[in-house]
């Protein structure tokens, strides 16, 4: 008997067929032809014949480790890792194709950052964007919490930004009303009659310090041919001397005098005999006949530049609950530098003195524009800025300087000077700057003052001119390739060539 059937039966199509029903036909699918090759393949150790690169071994492969901070060294095959997304949201990295946020007081707080301050100095010829991009950063750190002091808008540029939040900004000039007195107390002044002698003496030296730091660069500005006024510690004894006299802090009242500069200079003018006695002068015509040139500097200001702006008791009342408060100095602009250069280091002085008591959690920007006018009054000037830079990890405030080149700090006093000096240290000072486009010709300063690179300066005097708003940010030792990126109606309030515009 035959255990193997060997009859396979009917297939599925013929028994359904027998029932009926037809099953359809699949055509099998045609195999698609292949593709010629561009290129002929090559074995990996080439052909071996003359010419075609045969090598009778493989190369050896070299192999290499290191982390995501190294590795841009690669450049620009690997970019190095970007910043926390937090503060203002700023544009594009061209680098890391993602967005760019600023935070300054955030990058100092994060050790993962290399950022220990957080101001900001911000180069750029005009037309690049410079200003458009500092106003839209101040614009979205509002936003944040923060608040805008501008000390100083020699060029009325922040005026629409401040009146689309709700804000006049105050003007200063001749025959206006506003007048600041840069001999402020300021809040250290409050509540004297209840603090402790130990307190109250702390808080003087500071007072005092400020206001010798504001009269010192004032009378430096004024030239003898093209040497400063000097201003030495006999200057400095007598100047002290005669403030503490006139704000009655030499005789221990609870209550403090205010003053002014014209009444500093009527006091060295006319000499009480207490005051020449405390100076350590012979005489009346003694101590006249040694401070001739710093009277004779302060006459000069208080009835020219200072006159109608600087000379008499503050009149106006800042809100500082306000997002945004400007100091408007356009007015001045017939002048000359040197008088809108005053003027900053005046509002310079009396912005600290605002300043020196602030609330936890109340934090500003403090924008400086045209800054380079003010340094170049002198070497005082310069140390008044200087300081106010180191006082910004103390008050959390982000001191923004805006100028057209960074050879504007070094040019401020002749080659060599204590000024230049002064003004060129000031760049690190500022651990994020903010590199706009710049001609060819400011490459190697580029190069030498903030130690960059052929690569980042191509980046500056190539890339960033190519279009508005372009800039190369250092942050720390970290560089980002950054497009300012405007909203529509933030362009309406930023961008500074409306005028020439609308004059087409």
């Amino acid at each position: 008997m035959n255990r193997h059937n060997t009859n396979p039966g009917r297939p599925v199509d013929r028994l359904l067929a027998d029932f009926g029903h037809q099953v359809p036909t699949l055509t099998p699918p045609t195999k698609a032809s292949r593709e010629a090759r561009l290129f002929t393949p090559v074995p990996p150790r080439g052909l071996r014949r003359p010419g075609r690169g045969w090598c009778p071994a493989t190369a050896p492969v070299s192999v290499w480790r290191m982390t995501a901070d190294q590795a841009p060294v690669l450049w620009p095959f690997v970019t190095s890792p970007g910043l926390p997304p937090r503060g203002a949201q700023i544009g594009i990295d061209y680098l890391s194709r993602a967005s760019f946020y600023a935070d300054p007081n955030g990058w100092v707080l994060d050790p993962a950052i290399p950022v220990s301050n957080p101001n900001m100095f911000t180069f750029g010829k005009p037309g690049m964007g410079k200003s458009a991009t500092a106003k839209a950063f101040v614009l979205r750190m509002l936003g944040l919490g923060y608040k805008a002091l501008i000390l100083g808008d020699p060029k009325d540029e922040y005026e629409a930004l401040c009146r689309a939040v709700g804000v006049t900004p105050i003007a200063i000039g001749q025959g206006l009303s506003a007048r600041i007195n840069p001999l402020e107390f300021g809040p250290l002044g409050q509540g004297w009659d209840q603090l402790s002698g130990a307190e109250a003496q702390r808080r003087a030296a500071i007072v005092f310090s400020r206001w010798l730091t504001l009269i010192r660069g004032l009378v430096g500005s004024q030239k003898i041919g093209q040497a400063p006024v000097p201003f030495g510690p006999s200057e400095e004894t007598v100047v002290d001397a005669a403030l503490r006299t006139l704000t009655r802090t030499d005789t221990g009242n609870t209550r403090l005098t205010p003053t002014t500069i014209p009444r500093l200079w009527h006091l060295l003018d006319t000499p009480p005999a207490d005051l020449i006695s405390t100076c350590r002068y012979a005489s009346e015509r003694h101590f006249l006949d040694a401070t001739r040139l710093l009277r004779d500097a302060l006459g000069q200001l208080v009835g020219g530049t200072l006159k109608g702006l600087f000379d008499d008791h503050t009149s106006i009342t800042l809100d500082w609950a306000a997002p945004i408060q400007s100091l408007s100095l356009s007015r001045l602009e017939p002048l000359g530098d040197e008088a809108v250069g005053m003027a900053l280091l005046c509002l310079n002085s009396w912005g600290r003195a605002m300043r020196e008591l602030a609330a936890p959690g109340d934090l500003r920007i403090v924008i400086r524009d045209e800054s380079w006018k003010q340094l170049r009054l002198g070497v005082d000037a310069v140390k008044s800025f200087d300081a106010d830079l180191r006082l910004s990890r103390r008050d959390g405030d982000i001191q923004f300087a805006l100028a057209h080149k960074p050879s504007d700090l070094a040019s401020v006093g002749d080659a060599g000077s204590q000024a230049a000096a002064i003004a060129k240290d000031m760049l690190h000072l500022a651990d994020t700057k903010i590199l706009h486009g710049q001609d060819q010709a400011v490459a190697e300063e580029l190069r030498v003052l903030l130690g960059l690179s052929d690569i980042a300066v191509d980046i500056v005097t190539d890339w960033c001119r190519q279009a508005p708003g372009r800039a190369l940010w250092i942050v720390g030792e970290q560089l980002f390739k950054v497009q300012t990126v405007l909203h529509p109606a933030e362009r309406a309030l930023t961008w500074t060539n409306t005028a020439l515009e609308t004059a087409r």
